[in-house]
């Protein structure tokens, strides 16, 4: 089951409330990111009965416990390979995955926090193969997104794109082999 714990941490020790079910079946590929400005939690994660699908749920935290909204799919093929930032400049979240469903691509798509609940745009390609190994962060000074995936264009080698969010969209410049 998809289950989220609030650890609170004293000094270098850490101590856990009670486990809260979010997804009362099997779930994979977690990937969570904190949105400041709403106090949110959002966990994004495949869902493994529901086709696998890509889906997202926001969390609210209260003392020592968790609460969460009703799961949004975000891509209802199957979507391994998530990983997620939160962008301060924009006030959204972007979640990058293999689409499946799309040839196996890496795309991204943009969320927008709303009480407790999330809604996505549309998904963007920043790679036009099957890769994997997904990773992003923000640049916070730049006020953009770093996405770094292996390409199997290369031979797997490591690769990155920059990305901007604009509304509910992201658009991202030249990959950069390092």
């Amino acid at each position: 089951y998809g289950t989220a714990v609030v650890g609170t941490v004293s000094g270098t020790s850490i101590t856990y409330g009670t486990p809260v079910v979010f997804q009362s079946s099997a779930a994979y590929y977690y990937a969570n990111v904190y949105e400041p400005n709403a106090q949110k939690v959002v966990i994004g994660y495949r869902d493994d009965v529901a086709s696998s699908a890509g889906t997202a749920i926001v969390g609210t935290v209260s003392g020592t416990s968790i609460s969460f909204g009703s799961p949004v799919v975000f891509n209802s093929a199957n979507t391994p390979f998530l990983a997620s930032s939160f962008d301060s400049n924009a006030g959204k979240i972007v979640v990058v995955y293999k689409d499946v469903g799309n040839s196996n691509y890496g795309v991204a798509i943009v969320g927008t926090i709303s009480g407790t609940s999330i809604s996505f745009g549309s998904e963007v390609t920043f790679l036009a193969a099957n890769g994997g190994a997904y990773e992003t962060v923000f640049d916070s000074s730049a006020n953009k997104h770093v996405v770094f995936y292996d390409n199997p264009s290369d031979n797997n080698y490591g690769y990155a794109r920059v990305g901007t969010v604009s509304g509910t969209s992201i658009s991202f410049g030249t990959a950069a082999k390092f």
